[in-house]
């Protein structure tokens, strides 16, 4: 994927721009079908089995993300699974225990998230993104949650970051800043872009 010609100059500009391309393309991959989803599942799957019993955290799909359920099932089996939780804004993620069966209620901008359990710390984390680069690069939304959790997170311990999504998301031009933090792994429809 790349951005229009008439491309915008300021970053904010750039980032605007790239996100809108980043939801259009998402939308279209995500309307091709369900054995592209079946397929990211299954190498997410095959990733995290390298990691049984490291605390993960999952997240709960909204709109045209890719639905992380199926891998996090099968890796609650193994250990704890947990599920991001916005406190409030400007600040990073919290992690609450997640189980396939737990009451789930919505969150802040609609996410579910459990009801009650405890809280985590999760050593790899699968990430949603609007686009990424093979340089490690991803673009969310535009809040910063997981650049500022991830920095808190690897500034105590090595934490993996797995970017989640269709390879129609990937943007070679993708705008960053110093604060955006990188992914080390990626998982599309077409296998695994290992970035270490």
């Amino acid at each position: 994927m790349t951005l229009p010609k008439s491309t915008p100059t300021s970053l904010a500009q750039r980032k605007d721009a790239a996100r809108k391309a980043a939801f259009a393309a998402r939308h279209t991959a995500h309307k091709a079908g369900e054995n592209a989803r079946m397929a990211q599942a299954g190498y997410l799957s095959s990733v995290l089995a390298k990691y049984r019993g490291v605390p993960l955290a999952g997240y709960a799909q909204m709109r045209t993300e890719i639905d992380p359920t199926a891998a996090m099932e099968e890796a609650s089996a193994h250990g704890p699974v947990c599920l991001p939780v916005i406190l409030a804004p400007a600040t990073p993620l919290k992690f609450r225990v997640w189980t396939p069966d737990c009451v789930m209620e919505a969150g802040a901008f609609g996410a579910k998230i459990p009801i009650i359990g405890d809280w985590i710390t999760p050593e790899i984390l699968i990430v949603p993104l609007l686009a990424f680069s093979r340089s490690g690069g991803r673009l969310g939304y535009g809040g910063g949650f997981y650049d500022r959790t991830l920095e808190g997170l690897r500034a105590h311990r090595p934490t993996i970051a797995i970017g989640f999504g269709y390879s129609a998301q990937e943007m070679p031009d993708l705008p960053l800043e110093l604060t955006d933090q990188p992914l080390d792994l990626i998982v599309t429809e077409t296998g695994i872009i290992d970035l270490s």
